[in-house]
């Protein structure tokens, strides 16, 4: 993350709102906060902090945060913050919070909202999540790897293993190796799959070759059976076949002529349908036209006749509402066509009361246009005094600049002194610490002289010495042995009684039982030797580890000796080189006093410049506010006058556009007395217009409504003259036909035509009957003469049915038989190839089955995440010691034990391990930095940035002024490491050392403020 700009206002001491451009801070690599106690410092990165993830180190939510947090005098706080990702995209992140007005204490939380840089567009996203755009680092980790809170800053060192193991899986995605989930479901599944192949399995135990070679052998048996019960099938199923036929053609023809029968009864009820259906249709066809034309027109009729009486009455009331529209226009006609006379005075009255207001505002303007005269002379004599004010401080910065020294020059020739004064220092001390190192050494040598050894070769003569022990203790050890059968054999030997058999050979009998002599003594003795040998052995590895001990000891010294000469020779080089530098003739090199001395007199000039130079700005600001005041008056003042003229001139058109009323009559009469005589008048025309275009619009809609209406009615007693003509026709059309079709009357023809017969499916239903009857007949004479010469044995037929259908049932139950069979061969081929299949499987499953357990133990338990982040830590720690030896010049390390915890060695104690928790608070910051800068480095490694940022937050009060000279080498060589450090301090110190910072003062009235130097 790389911070771009802060926005901060009513936020803890900041009260008024302070930008910090972070551009020129990040360029240059290395930069400051800086200022007093309480100024407001931490509270920057508390901002940011706040920003980002809406949390804070001294507050949380339950300490009432968005009241605390917010500066008392201010209503409200406001926090924006822009910064580039890891992905190098331009983010804005703001957070507001408001103050109840009506309650002092209620402070609303604040409200956030995330926008991404697209295209020079802010757009807001539609999450807050910093995770997702911060390569996911949480808030915890963001304070130990990015900015560091102030107290925070030895966290990390001291956490526990399973706090700072949980960090490393977060800040790494170490969860990508956490795989004991998987290989779980991996294991599940395989147990599933193994124990569902083993049930397959089960069901396969009788499948097999010899049982398929059994089930081919009884198939052949079978088919030749087969063949021949199908040959006399065959022979009797012809017989069978004729014998049904002929019973079948005898069964058909009982049948039909007994449907004959029932259709000879049924025809006389045909011929009487036949005769009702041919005169309903000859009555329907000629009367029901004429029958249903007649009800239409009575119904149409009856409708016309209502429609008549409804327009009739519509017709009277239009009627008498256009007879009081037309007297009331008659009554408003008079007045309306004096409306023009009327209209004229009426504006004649709106332009006097306009002259009236113009004389008034004329009035106003010339006691407006005295005053701004007498501004104007004041204004004027003003911009006399500021501009002689502003020569005679042009003339004082002139006299003072020749005397003043060039800035660049200054700081050259003052960085050159300070860089002569810590090389000097550098030397003393690096002297001090090189012949230290030279008398440890010569302390060691004096150590391995009680030894009496040669160096080169103490290790081989005390393996040959160790050799020659382990020879003597395996001789001794074998005797030993030797003794120790001889004692068991003595213990059985007194144990032989005859009758009980020997626990050796199992013989009941003992003749010659051998004799042994008594060995514990010598037993005894020997166990002393070898105890002894023992002993000197370990005495011999013993001192053979104190001195291996001290010549390590002698090496990291002569190590540290070597460095530290290095850095004697370079500094001396860097003290010819700086020498060697001194450019400027106007000083001396060996006289820093004179130069102090011009350097504190160009100051004050400087400073008196500055002060002239912004006396000279303010009076420059006033002369400009002056004229700007200035030339609005003249303005103004051109405005009056123009405004005077315009009025008086409105005032003479509106006189000459009078044509009824005179403008002397009123122009000494009051404006409101003239205004509501306007306004009367006024209105009274409008509504003697309004009311005549009213009426004379409602006369215009009307007439034509009372036309239409007249047309109307008499179209619809037209209509029914014609309707009443044509039933009349009609009703002499019907007693035509009746006469024609020799009816009575006409309820006779509806008594027909109530029968309601469907003419055409009847007609179907009389013709289908006619054929099926003589089909019928003809099938039946067909059948007699078919079966003329033929006749029908039932006895015989049962008995060859019989035949046929046992001859039938054997046929299937061989033809069932070779399909089983057949069928069973084939499911036994297949189930024997899936069996093999099957066993295939199953040794891959109890292959990978014993994979996977060797899999589950290793990954059992996390243990391999925890494997894993070892190794992380450990890189970490190497990564951490490349500074930290720097810093402490090779005296201390960082290491990791056994449980993962950290842990100090000290190589000016023999190298022996201690805690960091007894780390002087120096030390401690020591291995804090570098422990921090090391993790910073990881992470920002892991989400593949450009660049990287670090911030600092105090910790440089705990170090004295050389480890703060190698605290401050060491953050700026990460410049080179494309890195970007901030830093937060009162030690002013390193605010000389640092380039560019920020000063942080704070306001009694103003609150804290912000400026870059």
């Amino acid at each position: 993350m790389i911070p771009v700009q802060l926005i901060i206002e009513g936020l803890y001491s900041y009260q008024e709102r302070q930008t910090i451009d972070f551009k020129s801070l990040t360029e240059a690599g290395l930069f400051g906060i800086f200022g007093s106690v309480g100024s407001g410092k931490s509270s920057i990165l508390e901002a940011i902090s706040f920003a980002l993830y809406g949390e804070t180190e001294r507050l949380n939510r339950q300490d009432k945060r968005s009241y605390n947090m917010m500066n008392l005098k201010s209503s409200k706080s406001y926090i924006e913050f822009d910064f580039i990702n890891f992905e190098n995209k331009k983010f804005r992140i703001t957070r507001e919070a408001k103050r109840n007005s009506k309650n002092f204490s209620d402070v609303k939380p604040s409200s956030v909202v995330l926008y991404e840089d697209q295209n020079n567009k802010w757009i807001p996203l539609d999450h807050t999540d910093i995770k997702k755009i911060n390569g996911n680092l949480s808030y915890e980790n963001f304070k130990r790897t990015i900015i560091i809170p102030q107290g925070q800053f030895k966290e990390f060192l001291e956490l526990g293993a399973t706090e700072r193991t949980n960090m490393m899986k977060e800040i790494f995605n170490l969860q990508r190796f956490d795989l004991q989930n998987n290989v779980s479901v991996l294991s599940a599944k395989n147990r599933s799959e193994l124990d569902q192949l083993e049930g397959q399995l089960k069901g396969f135990e009788e499948v097999n070759e010899e049982q398929i070679s059994n089930q081919k052998e009884t198939l052949q048996l079978e088919n030749q059976k087969l063949e021949l019960i199908q040959i006399q099938f065959k022979q009797i199923g012809e017989k069978y076949q004729q014998l049904k036929n002929l019973k079948e053609d005898f069964e058909l023809l009982k049948k039909k002529k007994e449907d004959f029968e029932k259709l000879s009864v049924e025809k006389t009820e045909i011929d009487i349908l036949d005769t009702q259906t041919e005169l309903f249709d000859q009555v329907f066809r000629t009367f029901n036209p004429i029958i249903i034309e007649k009800n239409k027109l009575q119904k149409e009729i009856e409708s016309h006749q209502k429609d008549k009486e409804n327009q009739t009455k519509i017709l009277l009331e239009t009627e008498a509402e256009f007879k009081s529209l037309t007297e009331k226009l008659s009554a408003i006609l008079p007045k309306f066509a004096a409306l023009d006379q009327s209209k004229i005075q009426e504006n004649d009255l709106n332009l006097i009361l306009q002259m009236l207001k113009f004389s008034d505002e004329i009035e106003i303007l010339k006691d407006r246009t005295k005053k701004g005269s007498e501004k104007v002379q004041e204004v004027e004599a003003n911009n006399k005094l500021i501009e002689k004010k502003l020569t005679e401080l042009a003339q004082e910065t002139e006299v003072l600049k020749p005397k003043k020294l060039e800035s660049t020059l200054i700081i050259n020739v003052g960085n050159w002194f300070l860089e002569k004064k810590n090389l000097s220092e550098s030397f003393q001390k690096q002297t001090e610490k090189t012949d230290q190192k030279k008398a440890e050494i010569e302390k060691i040598s004096a150590e391995l002289k009680p030894f009496e050894i040669n160096i080169e070769s103490f290790k081989n003569d005390f393996k040959t010495q160790i050799d020659a022990l382990e020879i003597q203790k395996k001789e001794l050890t074998e005797k030993q042995k030797h003794l120790e059968v001889q004692q068991k054999l003595s213990h059985f030997a007194s144990e032989l009684h005859d009758g009980e058999s020997c626990p050796l050979c199992g013989s009941l009998e003992h003749p010659n039982v051998v004799e042994f002599d008594d060995v514990n003594s010598e037993l005894n003795e020997l166990q002393k030797q070898i105890e002894n040998l023992e002993n000197q052995k370990q005495e011999i590895q013993k001192k053979s580890l104190e001195i291996e001990k001290i010549l390590d000891r002698q090496i990291i010294f002569e190590e540290q000796l070597k460095f530290e000469e290095e850095i004697l020779k370079q500094i001396q080089i860097n003290v010819q080189n700086h020498t060697q530098n001194f450019i400027w003739k106007e000083f001396n090199s060996e006289n820093e006093t004179e130069f102090e001395q011009k350097r504190l007199q160009s100051f004050e000039i400087e400073k008196q410049i500055e002060q002239i130079s912004q006396n000279f700005s303010q009076e420059q600001k006033n002369l400009e506010k002056e004229r700007e005041t200035l030339d609005y008056y003249n303005k103004a003042l051109e405005k009056f006058r123009l405004d005077e003229a315009k009025k008086a001139e409105q005032i003479k058109t509106n006189e000459s556009n009078l044509k009824i009323m005179n403008w002397k009559d009123y122009e000494e009469k009051a404006i409101v007395e003239v205004e509501e005589s306007y306004q009367k008048l006024a209105q009274s025309n409008l509504e003697t217009e309004q009311n005549y275009q009213n009426l004379i619009k409602k006369e215009k809609e009307l007439s034509p409504k009372l036309a239409e209406q007249k047309t109307i009615v008499s179209q619809l007693e037209k209509r029914i003259s014609e309707l009443e003509k044509e039933i009349s026709d009609n009703e002499n059309l019907i007693k035509q036909s009746l006469t024609e079709q020799n009816f009575t009357d006409l309820i006779e023809v509806q008594s027909i035509l109530s029968q309601k017969i469907d003419i055409q499916e009847t007609r179907n239903k009389i013709q289908k009957f006619r054929i099926d009857f003589e089909t019928l007949k003809n099938g039946i004479s067909e059948l007699e003469t078919k079966l003329k010469d033929f006749s029908f044995d039932e006895e015989q037929f049962s008995v060859v049915e019989i035949q046929f259908k046992t001859i039938e049932s054997e046929v299937k139950i061989a033809n069932d038989s070779v399909v089983k069979i057949s069928s069973e061969i084939e499911r036994l081929e297949k189930e024997f190839k899936k069996k093999g299949n099957l066993l295939v499987e199953l040794s891959k499953l109890q292959k990978r089955a014993d994979n996977l357990k060797v899999m589950t133990n290793l990954f059992k338990g996390a243990g391999f995440v925890q494997y894993v982040s070892s190794i992380y830590l450990r890189q970490l720690c190497d990564h951490a010691n490349v500074r930290f030896h720097r810093m402490t010049r090779n005296q201390l390390s960082l290491q990791l034990n056994e449980n993962n915890d950290f842990e100090i060695v000290d190589y000016l104690n023999e190298g022996r391990s201690r805690s960091v928790k007894t780390l002087s608070g120096g030390q401690a910051f020591q291995v804090s930095l570098s422990l921090a800068l090391a993790l910073a480095e990881s992470v920002q490694a892991n989400a593949k940035s450009e660049k990287n940022f670090f911030f600092i937050d105090e910790g440089f009060g705990t170090q004295d002024l050389e480890s703060v000279n190698v605290v401050f080498e060491t953050l700026m060589s990460l410049q080179k490491e494309n890195r970007i450090v901030g830093i937060i301090s009162h030690v002013e110190e390193l605010k000389e050392k640092i380039p560019v910072s920020l000063n942080i003062t704070k306001d009694e009235e103003r609150g804290s403020l912000i400026e870059i130097s």
